[in-house]
């Protein structure tokens, strides 16, 4: 049984979901772990400039009561300043500077102090995979970084530069901020007053240049998540080739099996399990090739019977030409003759009808749907049949029910003329001389959906019991005593039955019974789903 093609894009399609899933995994990993890096970075700046603080604040208190003298203008003794400075015990990667009240430089630790830089030697052992990896990243990353720095120095992690800073703390202020130097280095600066009572007489300048050393530790802490978004990544890739790839490479070799003739339908019970559109997609292949593979067996089995049926008529006829030939009493000929002209109806009626069934499959597929008012095409046909027929032939009438003025159908006017048309004439020659042939319709509710049913009941000698279903096949010619014979091909009811099949409705025969259960004649019923009357 086909799906519901009704289905929403992404909440119920299971590849939409993992199309979606496996290419936000990757990025959601990366962005989460930068949010956590970016957290992480952050607190460590901020707990950097805060020990640079107190360190300053005890370094500014020391200098304000050992470097300064004077009331009420204080000043500071620079010599007294950088014996203090000088004694100070600072990590290496901690720079403190002193500047006077005009902003002149008084000291540097760095050039004061007996400090020796020292700087770890590398492993002797050889570093492994992971190690190779994570410097190679870092170095990438750092000349990066030195591009962009040398390319732009007031980039936002550069708040204002040095010299701001300095004319800040002579107004005293206390600033702290992340800086890049001239020569390319990141540093965290705390800049601090020095004042004796209100009156600012210095200012001291402390800059840690670990910073980069804190942010190389931070792209290492990355590289997991880095490594954890590249691992979710080809594991998509992965799923997504064997979910998606590989079956629809199995459906392409299998639809090349079906064109090359090594197989006659496609069959693919694992994929047609599937719970998702590539099931979906397998399963609407096995019915197309097998709905295929059945008409391609049907048109065959047709071409055989239409072969047969010819071939009836035709040997009719050469026999009655050859008997011809030998016979000389005129009323003999006469009646050899007949025969002739009867089969030669018989031959147009069946090439004719062969003909409409062809025609019928190929309009039912080119064709397009609209709304057809049955009760009007009903109408006209009985008007037109009443209008051409003779003397004795029977009638046609036609009626609404339930007081309804319109029958509206989905469907296609052609084919659905040729249904009715087919059962009249079928039910005319079946009925005697002056008699009728009465076709009525309605319209009733039918579980959620509205029904067409016309019924064309004839005043004939009816159906066997036991052919009420076999008359709808194709060629079939069994017409009971008292039965016109020759004005039938046996294709009429067929195409009835495949016009009215193509419409999703459906055909059924049966008889009138009288109170006696004698039959009064036979009675056909067709149903089509029906648009909804006016109300």
């Amino acid at each position: 049984m086909a799906r519901k093609p009704d289905r929403s894009f992404f909440s119920n399609s299971r590849i939409a979901r993992l199309i979606f899933a496996s290419n936000l995994a990757g990025l959601l990993i990366l962005i989460s772990g930068a949010l956590v890096l970016n957290e992480m970075r952050v607190g460590l700046v901020q707990a950097r400039i805060d020990s640079l603080n107190t360190q300053g604040e005890l370094i500014v208190s020391i200098l304000a009561e050992g470097a300064t003298e004077g009331e009420p203008e204080p000043v500071m003794i620079d010599a007294s300043a950088r014996r203090i400075l000088k004694r100070l015990e600072l990590p290496n990667t901690v720079r403190a500077r002193l500047y006077n009240a005009e902003g002149d430089l008084i000291g540097d630790y760095g050039l004061l102090s007996d400090r020796v830089d020292e700087q770890a030697l590398g492993s002797l052992k050889d570093p492994n995979v992971l190690e190779v990896f994570a410097s190679s990243v870092s170095d990438f990353f750092d000349s990066m970084a030195r591009r962009l720095q040398n390319r732009a120095r007031g980039s936002l992690l550069q708040t204002m530069t040095f010299e701001e800073e300095l004319d800040a703390a002579r107004r005293g202020e206390r600033v702290a901020g992340e800086r890049i130097t001239d020569e390319g280095e990141r540093v965290v600066s705390v800049s601090l007053p020095i004042q004796r009572v209100s009156a600012v007489v210095g200012v001291l300048t402390i800059e840690a240049g670990d910073v980069a050393d804190v942010v190389r530790k931070e792209r290492a802490a990355l590289l997991p998540f880095i490594g954890v978004a590249i691992f979710v990544s080809i594991l998509s890739a992965v799923l997504l080739a064997f979910m998606i790839a590989r079956p629809l490479r199995r459906l392409a070799l299998a639809a090349d099996r079906v064109r090359s003739g090594a197989a006659e339908k496609l069959e693919l019970p694992k994929l047609t399990s599937r719970r998702d559109e590539i099931g979906e997609l397998a399963e609407s292949l096995e019915a197309m090739t097998g709905a295929l593979h059945d008409r391609i067996v049907a048109n065959e089995a047709f071409a055989a019977d239409v072969a047969h049926e010819l071939k009836n008529p035709l040997t009719s006829i050469r026999s009655a030409v050859e008997t011809a030939e030998r016979v000389t009493d005129p009323d003999a000929r006469e009646k050899l003759r007949r025969v002739i002209a009867s089969d030669v109806k018989r031959l147009d009626r069946l090439i004719t009808d062969i003909s409409n069934a062809s025609r019928a499959e190929a309009e039912a597929a080119r064709s397009p749907m609209g709304i057809v008012d049955l009760g009007q095409l009903l109408t006209d046909l009985a008007d037109t049949y009443d209008a051409i027929a003779n003397e004795g032939d029977p009638k046609v009438s036609f009626e609404l029910e339930d007081d309804i003025t319109a029958l509206l159908v989905t469907g296609r006017e052609g084919p659905l003329g040729q249904v009715f048309r087919n059962l009249i004439e079928n039910a005319r020659s079946f009925s005697p001389e002056d008699g009728l042939v009465r076709i009525s319709g309605r319209t009733y509710f039918s579980g959620a959906n509205f029904t067409a049913e016309i019924v064309i009941e004839d005043q004939g000698p009816g159906i066997p019991d036991d052919k009420l279903e076999k008359i709808f096949e194709r060629f079939y010619t069994d017409r009971p005593e008292g039965a016109k014979f020759g004005l039938n091909s046996g294709l009429g009811l067929s195409i009835v039955a495949q016009i009215i099949e193509s419409h999703r409705g459906s055909v059924e025969a049966g008889n009138i019974l009288s109170g006696s259960g004698e039959i009064r004649g036979a009675r056909f019923v067709v149903t089509l789903p029906a648009v909804e009357p006016d109300k």
